[in-house]
C-alpha cells in the first residue's frame, strides 16, 4: 500500500505526501500531476489526504516552547468549542425555509440534537427540534506561557497493537504510530470494528482503506456498508478543508461521495451527522442589502427564500463561527474612553497612515490593504499610537516580516511590540494577559492577514478585550491562507467595517511589474539594473540546471547577492523540477555532503514546520543523540531524531505558500513546463512579489504564464463568515 502520492504542486498542510505535510498552501493543489482542482468537490476528492502533524519541539527541557505553546492553546480552543456544542439546541438556522430532501436532512438533525429521537430510528421519521438562540461569545481562557507541556504520543503497546491490525490488513506497520496518535486508546479495536477508520492517517486514500477492510473483514465488506459511507463522508470533508473549505454544499459533498462508490451518498451524509461527526447549516442566498421579499396575501409573505445547504466540520465550522462572534463584539463594544489618546496619535500622521488612525479612532474593526511599501502606514500607526501612550502591538506571519517591520520603526522586535502572529498566540511574544486572559492591548495590528485561517483568526479576535481596535493589514492579491478559510477576503467583501485602501506604490522596475500583474497586466518593464530577467527553457532539466547556475553564480556576479540570500520557488514539491529535485541539485553544488543525518549535514538551508501551516527558514547546524539541531530566525531549535522527517526539509528551493510573508534580496522563480497547470495570478503575484532586489525567471511555460495573470483568478473557496457577519453586524 503506498501513502506518497507524487504531485507537480502543493495542495495545501499535510497533503501530497505523508512526510511533507505541514509545508503545503491549498491554493496550489492538484489531484495528481497535471489534473487541476478547480472547485470544492474536486478538492474534496482530489486533494492529497494527509493530516498535518504537528511537530512540538522545543530547544530547552521544562519550559514551554513556542510551538508547544500554540499547541497548548489550541487545545484549549477545542475544549471551549466542545462547552459551544453542549450548549447548542439545534444548528445554526439563517431564518430560511427549506424543503426536499434539504428540509429532511435538516429536520433529522435536529432531532437528534434535541434528543426527540434516537439516532437509530430518527431518519426513518423526522422531526423537527426547536430551534436555538444565538449563543453569547465565550471568551477563551488562556495558558500560562511558562507552564510546560509534556509531549504526548500514544503509548509503546497501542502502537504495537495497531501494527499488529495493519499486518493482519496487508498495511505497512509505518502507519503504526499515527493509526496510534489519531484513534487514541484502543485504536486497535477500532480499527478491528471498523476498518475505514485507517482513513484517519494521513496519506491513507479511499481505495488503500477499502483493501484493508476486505482483508480484515471478507465477506462482510461491501460498498454500501454504512461505516464506509461514513468514514468517507468525513474524509471528503477533510479534503475540503485542506483546499481552503471551511464547509461543502451538500449536492458537492454527495456528488463526490457518489464517485467514490458510496451506494446512497445522502443516508452515508445523515449516518455522518448523526453521529456527530460532521454539521449541518442553512444559509441564505441574498445579496446585502438586498430588500426582503414582499407579498400581498398570506401565500406570498409563506414563500420559500433560495438557500444553500452546507455540511462542515465541528473544528472549521465553530471556528468560523466564534470568529463572526468575536468580530461582531469588536464592531459593537467600542469604547470612548481612549478617543484622545486616538486623536493625538492621529494628529502626528499624515496621509495614508493618518487616514488610517483616523479609521482606527472611531472603530473597532479596520481593514487596510496595500502592498509592501503600504506596510510604512500600519508600522507610523503602531509608532503613533505607543508614543501616545496607548497599549499597542503589531503581528506579522513570519519572523522575517517581524524583522522588516522591526526596521522600519528602528528597533529591536521586542522594543517595538512587534512579533509573528504564532508567538502572540503561544504568549512568546506580546503583551501579558489580564485576568479574564485577554490581551492587555488598546490596539493590535496584524499584518498579512490573508495568512489567517479561521481557527488563528477565531484566538486572536477572542483574546482581544471588549474596547480594543483590530486592523487588520495586508496584500490582497497574495496567496489565500494554507489553513481553511479566506478570512481577509470575507471581510473585505462583507462590508461590516471601515477599509482603507493605500496609495503608496511598490517602488522600481519590480514594484511596477508585480502591481500589474495585481491588476491582470504581465507588462514588459525597464530594468536598466538587471532588475528581472528572464531565462527561458525547454525542459525541466535544463531548469533545474540553469537555477543552480543562476543562484551559484550569475546571481552573485552579476547582481552582487550572495546564495544564501537568493531564494528559489517553484510551484510544488514533486516533478523534475520540484523543490525536491531543486534542492537535491543545489545542495550537491552548494553544499555537498553525505547526509547522515537523514540527508542533512551541517550548513544546509532548511524550513522547519513547528506547527501545521508554519515553516520558518534555518540552517542545519549539527546532529547528535538529541536530534537535529538548527538555527531558525536567529534562536536555537533541537528537533528530536523521529520527528526530523516530517517536519524539516531542505530550503534552498520553496513553494510559493512556503515563502509568502517573507522577502528575499533576490528571487528565482522557476516555472518548468509541467507547472503550467499549477499558476494563477496570486501564486504569480505572490512569486514574484518575494524578490526585494533581482527576479529571474526560469521560464518554460510559454503562453500559460500571461494566461495565468489576465485569466486565472484564486481558486474559490467555500466558507461562511460572510453569511455569519451579515447576521450580527451592520454593513458599512
Amino acid at each position: 500500500m503506498s501513502t506518497e502520492p507524487e504531485t507537480t504542486e502543493e495542495a495545501g498542510p499535510g497533503t501530497p505526501d505523508t512526510r511533507e505535510a505541514p509545508d503545503r498552501g491549498p491554493d496550489e493543489g492538484v489531484a495528481a500531476e497535471g489534473t487541476e482542482k478547480t472547485d470544492g468537490t474536486e478538492a474534496a476528492e482530489g486533494a492529497a489526504s494527509e493530516e498535518a502533524a504537528a511537530s512540538e519541539e522545543g530547544a530547552g527541557a521544562g519550559e514551554m516552547s513556542e510551538a508547544e505553546a500554540e499547541l497548548a492553546a489550541q487545545r484549549i480552543e477545542r475544549e471551549r468549542i466542545e462547552r459551544r456544542k453542549a450548549e447548542r439546541q439545534g444548528p445554526i438556522d439563517s431564518g430560511a425555509k427549506l424543503s426536499g430532501k434539504a428540509a429532511d436532512l435538516l429536520a433529522a438533525v435536529r432531532a437528534v440534537e434535541s434528543g426527540e429521537k434516537p439516532a437509530a430510528t430518527v431518519f426513518a421519521e423526522p422531526a423537527p427540534a426547536p430551534r436555538r438562540p444565538a449563543p453569547e461569545p465565550v471568551r477563551r481562557p488562556q495558558p500560562a506561557p511558562a507552564a510546560p507541556v509534556a509531549p504526548s504520543g500514544p503509548a509503546p503497546e497501542t502502537v504495537d497493537a495497531v501494527r499488529r491490525v495493519l499486518a493482519e490488513g496487508g498495511a505497512p506497520d509505518s502507519l503504526a504510530p499515527q493509526a496510534a496518535a489519531a484513534l487514541g486508546e484502543g485504536a486497535d479495536s477500532a480499527l478491528r470494528e471498523d476498518p475505514w477508520q485507517l482513513l484517519r492517517v494521513g496519506g491513507v486514500r479511499p481505495e488503500q482503506a477499502d483493501g484493508f477492510a476486505r482483508a480484515l473483514l471478507g465477506a462482510d465488506c461491501g460498498p454500501d456498508d454504512e461505516r464506509r459511507g461514513r468514514a468517507l463522508t468525513v474524509w471528503l470533508l477533510e479534503q475540503a478543508a485542506v483546499a481552503g473549505h471551511t464547509a461543502l454544499e451538500l449536492p458537492t459533498l454527495t456528488a463526490a461521495l457518489g464517485r467514490q462508490g458510496v451506494p446512497d451518498p445522502d443516508a452515508a451524509v445523515q449516518g455522518t451527522l448523526a453521529e456527530g461527526e460532521a454539521l449541518v447549516f442553512q444559509d441564505a442566498l441574498e445579496e446585502p442589502g438586498a430588500p426582503a421579499p414582499q407579498g400581498t396575501d398570506e401565500e406570498d409573505e409563506e414563500q420559500e427564500r433560495p438557500v444553500r445547504v452546507l455540511v462542515g466540520l465541528e473544528r472549521y465550522a465553530l471556528a468560523e463561527e466564534s470568529l463572526a462572534d468575536g468580530l461582531a463584539r469588536l464592531v459593537n463594544s467600542l469604547s470612548k474612553e481612549a478617543d484622545r489618546s486616538w486623536e493625538a496619535a492621529a494628529a502626528e500622521l499624515s496621509g495614508g497612515a493618518a487616514e488610517l488612525a483616523r479609521a482606527v479612532a472611531g472603530h473597532g474593526l479596520v481593514l487596510h490593504t496595500g502592498g509592501e511599501a503600504a506596510r510604512a502606514e500600519p508600522a507610523a500607526l503602531l509608532g503613533a499610537a505607543r508614543a501616545a501612550g496607548l497599549r499597542a502591538c503589531a503581528a506579522c506571519h513570519t519572523p522575517d516580516g517581524r524583522r522588516r517591520l522591526a526596521e522600519r520603526l528602528g528597533g529591536e522586535p521586542a522594543e517595538q511590540g512587534v512579533g509573528t502572529v504564532a508567538g502572540l498566540l503561544s504568549g512568546a511574544e506580546g503583551p501579558g494577559r489580564d485576568a479574564d486572559g485577554a490581551l492587555a492591548l488598546d490596539l493590535l495590528i496584524v499584518l498579512d492577514a490573508p495568512q489567517l485561517d479561521v481557527e488563528n483568526a477565531a484566538m486572536l479576535v477572542e483574546s482581544l478585550p471588549d474596547g480594543a481596535r483590530l486592523v487588520l493589514s495586508g496584500d490582497p492579491g497574495v496567496l489565500w491562507s494554507a489553513g481553511p478559510g479566506r478570512v481577509f477576503a470575507d471581510l473585505l467583501a462583507a462590508r461590516v467595517c471601515p477599509a482603507t485602501a493605500s496609495r503608496v506604490p511598490d517602488p522600481g522596475p519590480l514594484g511596477e511589474l508585480v502591481s500589474g500583474i495585481g491588476i491582470g497586466e504581465l507588462n514588459q518593464v525597464a530594468a536598466p539594473g538587471k532588475e528581472v530577467v528572464i531565462v527561458p527553457v525547454r525542459d525541466a532539466g535544463e531548469a533545474v540546471h540553469r537555477t543552480v547556475q543562476l543562484v551559484a553564480d550569475s546571481v552573485p556576479r552579476a547582481i552582487g547577492v550572495p546564495a544564501d540570500q537568493t531564494v528559489v520557488i517553484t510551484p510544488g514539491h514533486g516533478g523534475a523540477a520540484g523543490t525536491r529535485a531543486l534542492n537535491s541539485a543545489l545542495k550537491e553544488r552548494l553544499n555537498p555532503g553525505p547526509g547522515r543525518f537523514g540527508g542533512f549535514d551541517p550548513g544546509d538551508r532548511i524550513v522547519h514546520s513547528p506547527a501545521p501551516g508554519r515553516t520558518v527558514p534555518g540552517v542545519v547546524v549539527k546532529a547528535d543523540a538529541d536530534g537535529l539541531h538548527l538555527t531558525c530566525a536567529g534562536a536555537p531549535v533541537v528537533v528530536p531524531r523521529e520527528r526530523v522527517e516530517g517536519s524539516v526539509r531542505h530550503g534552498w528551493a520553496l513553494t510559493a505558500h512556503q515563502a509568502v510573508g517573507a522577502r528575499w534580496p533576490a528571487a528565482v522563480v522557476v516555472l518548468p513546463g509541467d507547472a503550467a497547470q499549477a499558476l494563477s495570478r496570486p501564486w504569480v503575484y505572490t512569486a514574484f512579489g518575494r524578490a526585494q532586489r533581482h527576479l529571474s525567471v526560469v521560464h518554460g511555460v510559454e503562453q500559460a504564464l500571461p494566461k495565468a495573470v489576465a485569466e486565472i483568478p484564486a481558486k474559490p473557496r467555500t466558507t461562511r463568515l460572510q453569511t455569519l457577519l451579515r447576521t450580527q453586524a451592520p454593513t458599512s
